[in-house]
Order: C-alpha cells, then structure tokens, then sequence
C-alpha cells in the first residue's frame, strides 16, 4: 500500500526531528512544534521513569510522575534557558516532584548537612558502586545477592541522599550539573554526597573491605 503525500510528509519530518539536538528540539516547542515536543519525550520518557522509580519505589507513581513531568515541561517550555542541558532541567523537575510525592505521602524527612566539604571536583577516588569487594568468598556475597543489599540499602536512604546516590553513581552527572538540579551550591551537593556514602558504607559494612572513598 502507497504512502500518500500527507504520510509521506510526516515521516519525512520525524526523521528531520529524530536527528535535531535538544535545544533545536527545545526551540520548536516553543514555536508550538508538537512533533518536537513528542521527540523530547521519547528520547527522554525511559531515563525519566527510571530516575522517578529509583525515588518513590513504586511503578505507577514513578509513571505518574514521569507523565506530570513532561507536563511541566510543556507548560513551562518557555521558562528553559539553557545555562544547562535539557536534561539537566528536565531531572531537576523529576526530582523536585519525586521529593514532593515523598513528603505528602509521609515518606520525606529533611536532613541537616554538614556544609563544610573541603573536596574536588575530578578526583580519581572510589564510588560505592565500583568498591572493591576483596577476594575473600567467606567474607562476600555472590554479585546478585550483593546488588540486592545494595539496592536495599539505597533504597533506605533519605530521598536528598537518594536523588545525589543516583545523579552521581547511575546517572555519572557531574558536580556542577548536580547542583543545578538541585538548585544548590556544589559544596552542598558534596556534603550530600559525603553523607550518602557514609550511610552506605555503614550500610554495607559486613560485606565490604576498605572504606568508600569520596571522588
């Protein structure tokens, strides 16, 4: 069956979108490029939903999150100034209405963090998801049971040392896009940092060697 010049058309301009950068993506939603924005949210919907789940622990809050998101994103389009990525603004949305979620549902409490963090950005340290385990089978579980305690014991985290756990060790978001998201200093995103791996460690502690180390 032939393509009629209407479909033709339309396919033709889907591949032209598919192609476009976020910011060209980005510009054509704010002249009202629908087709744009439904490219925004295909490239974009798993890495949302999957952050959103990594939060509130629960599938159909995650995609309904997910969905209240791009719905901001299509109000507030507008608002976009691209000091950072799309993406960046995007998660920031994401996770703001993630922690909101958390505190009308009872599960958010804020923390007091310890501001002063005399680190760098662009260490070679190591992360809690790359710790050496050691090679002592008496003393370490087998990989997937290992995952599983770990996520468990990410799980438990408060959500801000949650959300930097994720931006950090899943996403490998940088310090300065950490902040932006969050909308906070980048000594405050170390100290959250700081903290995060403490708790994990602590966590942890019966089935790791050695300390986690910030870098």
């Amino acid at each position: 069956m032939n393509k009629t010049n209407s479909e033709v058309s339309i396919s033709m301009e889907a591949a032209t979108t598919n192609e476009m950068t976020d910011l060209d993506l980005v510009n054509r939603c704010r002249q009202g490029d629908e087709m744009a924005f439904s490219q925004l949210v295909q490239r974009y919907q798993r890495k949302v939903y999957t952050v959103a789940l990594g939060m509130v622990k629960n599938p159909d809050d995650a995609m309904d999150i997910a969905q209240e998101g791009f719905v901001k994103v299509h109000r507030y389009i507008g608002n976009f100034q691209g000091t950072s990525s799309f993406y960046t603004w995007l998660y920031r949305i994401v996770v703001n209405l993630c922690i909101d979620h958390l505190r009308k549902s009872g599960r958010y409490a804020s923390d007091e963090y310890d501001e002063r963090v005399h680190a760098q950005e662009g260490g070679g340290g190591v992360g809690v998801l790359s710790t050496n385990l050691g090679n002592n089978p008496s003393s370490n579980l087998g990989r997937k049971e290992l995952a599983e305690v770990m996520q468990k014991a990410i799980d438990e985290l408060p959500p801000y040392h949650r959300a930097v756990i994720l931006m950090r060790e899943v996403e490998g978001m940088s310090y300065t896009d950490m902040a932006k998201t969050l909308n906070v200093s980048k000594g405050t995103v170390m100290s959250r940092l700081h903290h995060a791996r403490q708790k994990l460690q602590a966590s942890l502690q019966p089935y790791l060697e050695g300390d986690l180390t910030v870098d």
